[in-house]
């Protein structure tokens, strides 16, 4: 099987964090704005990731939309997911925190003694890919949480979190590009932290203006975002092809 993931760019990560920020007005569109509630609408979002998922691994290449699909999938679901156990469980953001940190490390563990690498330019069998997505899962919940934690709790508002997390991303970049410090272990930790400035980024569109963000509503922001994030993956997946047609014709 090929490798089914888009290689790791910069526009990768651009991509990433529109999906993210997309999952955070997505989630609470349905659970708060249509008032769903957060346990319903994670049930709804799970299905859908599973549905989305499963359409994946069954494929046999990657196909850009429907990847992004699931990314976008399992951000919804982080998002209700995340605020149920912190909200209506009465867990709180940090023993959330701590006890989705756990299930991110179980899974790569179990991902990593099972097939000897967490390396994603490596996904090339089911059962890494299932892994994979579990993975994901369980870092864009553990995201939502951080997100929520730092913006609501630290005194630094929307806009302080969203500043803190792109700079400890800076930091991240710095350190893959300058260091020998494992890329592995950076992809992951800039791919749970691209979560939670996705949800500060959020916040920031649909909050009341005396809460701190734009009061754009959470359905519009939506439709943006998306509206953004698929001229991203049409230009990319034309540069792809782009770049297959140059080495062919080399």
């Amino acid at each position: 099987m090929k490798n089914k993931v888009p290689q790791v760019t910069f526009a990768f990560w651009i991509i990433k964090i529109a999906a993210t920020t997309l999952g955070e007005t997505g989630g609470d569109a349905l659970s708060m704005t249509l008032k769903v509630g957060y346990a319903i609408s994670t049930a709804i979002f799970f299905a859908i990731f599973v549905a989305t998922a499963a359409a994946q691994v069954a494929t046999s290449k990657l196909r850009s939309f429907l990847y992004w699909s699931v990314i976008v999938a399992t951000t919804t679901v982080g998002t209700t997911m995340s605020d149920y156990l912190t909200r209506d469980a009465g867990l709180g953001y940090l023993k959330t925190s701590i006890v989705l940190f756990g299930t991110v490390l179980i899974i790569l563990a179990v991902w990593y003694f099972s097939l000897g690498s967490v390396n994603v330019n490596r996904i090339t069998n089911r059962k890494a890919e299932t892994l994979y997505w579990l993975t994901i899962l369980a870092s864009n919940t553990l995201g939502t949480a951080l997100g929520d934690c730092l913006a609501d709790t630290s005194g630094l508002g929307y806009e302080g979190g969203a500043l803190v997390f792109g700079a400890a991303l800076a930091l991240i970049a710095a350190l893959y590009f300058f260091t020998n410090l494992s890329h592995v272990a950076l992809f992951w930790a800039a791919f749970i932290l691209t979560r939670p400035l996705g949800a500060t980024l959020g916040d920031i569109l649909t909050k009341p203006v005396d809460h701190g963000g734009l009061n754009l509503g959470r359905f519009p922001a939506s439709y943006v975002i998306a509206a953004f994030m698929v001229v991203c993956i049409l230009l990319t997946s034309r540069k792809s092809q782009s770049d297959i047609a140059g080495e062919h014709r080399a």
